[in-house]
């Protein structure tokens, strides 16, 4: 099976208490573990003004998820998204491996005696 990394960043409507936006984040994570995929990691964000309006609303709970995971399961997990209340928007995107270069820095030569 192709496993690929990926990131999903949730917006869930305001209203919703700390308690509801783990059970969405744990009801994802489920989703993600019965098909076989690994969850790396996950973060509740919190509530944010959004840069637009969408709707009527104004701001939103973020939480973020990062797992492992075949391409068939973002068919279930963008269905599952769509249909829910509860989720303003969502995007997937595979996660990128970032590569950083470390530049030395060269250390100054001690100054000479006169």
């Amino acid at each position: 099976m192709d496993m690929r990394t990926y990131e999903t960043v949730l917006i869930l409507k305001p209203v919703l208490s700390d308690p509801e936006v783990a059970e969405w984040v744990e009801k994802t994570k489920q989703v993600i573990s019965s098909d076989g995929g690994e969850v790396v990691s996950h973060e509740i964000w919190g509530r944010r003004k959004l840069t637009h309006l969408i709707g009527k609303t104004r701001e939103g709970v973020y939480a973020y998820l990062k797992y492992r995971a075949s391409p068939s399961l973002l068919r279930k997990l963008n269905h599952n998204f769509s249909v829910a209340t509860d989720i303003i928007r969502n995007m997937t995107v595979v996660a990128q491996e970032r590569k950083f270069k470390v530049k030395e820095k060269k250390a100054k030569a001690p100054a000479a005696a006169s």
